[in-house]
């Protein structure tokens, strides 16, 4: 016996050695996978705690999520959201990525805001359609939304409109009936889509796309990741009913509408696919079973071999 273990124990530890250190060695390839956490705003990342995620990557947000969870960095594509988030002090902490985000010297304010009206007359409705931030000492501005005088021309056209609650009046009816103003703050971590992303033909260009397909590309710009996680990008709906978290609050439609379309996103994030093959997408279902539109695959991803599916239960056994 005490010639056995003599002899076959050096054996044994050696293979418990080699054994070891490939786990050690799998370990840390792990830990070299590269991931990033597009968290978009569909109802299934409801009750899901986001924060856990910080450890294992960076978190993209997307439009209004910073009233509820501070995002690693932000996108949003629509004026009014952006200037919202602006005015919060979000893109004075955090990266923020905006559409047509282009930054305008103070001097230019008040010929570009009143052109050739008469500032008299122009204040007067002013009041009532300017949203805006403090100006303090700032030097530059963003501005967005319709020109003062094809306003007061919209006024004079129809005033019943205006003697209404203009808030409601801009959700319903007239998407551009306010002009709003971003005086840029220091320090300033705001950049326009258009200044990172590339055009097929080379040059720089924002390609237009949703703010989900949006915020992927700014992941891929800053983190050239091996993997991202789609979060809360539930794309369709389980209902008849749009699925958003933020569905009836500013900036967003009324809970009673209907779903959005959802061609748009399927073809931008396909596109995302094919144009970073090296990458990839893993699509995060509440339950992944195909019970809706919602858990099930993307027929239209069918073809694409860097498109996967998972459920959360994944996102807890993250190493």
């Amino acid at each position: 016996m005490v010639k056995y273990f003599d002899e076959e124990w050096p054996k044994e530890e050696e293979m418990l050695n080699i054994g070891l250190k490939m786990s050690r060695q799998n370990k840390a390839d792990r830990k070299k996978v590269k991931r990033v956490f597009c968290i978009g705003n569909g109802e299934s990342r409801q009750g899901f705690d986001l924060e856990k995620l910080r450890q294992h990557g960076t978190i993209y947000g997307c439009n209004a999520i910073y009233r509820d969870f501070m995002p690693d960095v932000l996108t949003a594509v629509d004026h009014g959201i952006m200037h919202e988030i602006y005015h919060a002090g979000v893109a004075q902490k955090i990266p923020c990525y905006f559409r047509d985000w282009t930054k305008v010297p103070a001097m230019t304010y008040e010929s570009m805001l009143y052109g050739a009206m008469d500032k008299t007359e122009a204040d007067v409705t002013l009041k009532k359609v300017l949203r805006s931030n403090d100006k303090g000492d700032s030097k530059e501005y963003v501005m967005h939304g319709s020109n003062i005088q094809g306003i007061v021309n919209m006024i004079k056209k129809d005033p019943k409109k205006f003697n209404d609650d203009l808030f409601t009046l801009e959700k319903k009816e007239i998407n551009h009936a306010t002009i709003k103003v971003s005086w840029i703050k220091e320090p300033d971590m705001s950049t326009s889509l258009a200044d990172i992303t590339k055009r097929e033909d080379g040059k720089t260009g924002d390609h237009g796309w949703a703010c989900g397909a949006s915020s992927g590309q700014v992941a891929i710009h800053r983190e050239k990741p091996d993997e991202i996680y789609l979060i809360g990008h539930d794309l369709h709906s389980a209902t008849d009913k749009v699925n958003n978290l933020y569905k009836g609050t500013k900036h967003y439609v009324a809970p009673e509408n209907g779903p959005t379309p959802a061609v748009n996103w399927i073809n931008q994030w396909y596109t995302l696919a094919d144009w970073n093959p090296n990458v990839k997408f893993i699509k995060v279902n509440r339950f992944n079973d195909g019970r809706d539109l919602v858990n099930g695959p993307i027929k239209e991803w069918n073809e694409r071999k860097n498109i996967t599916y998972t459920d959360y239960s994944t996102l807890d056994n993250l190493a």
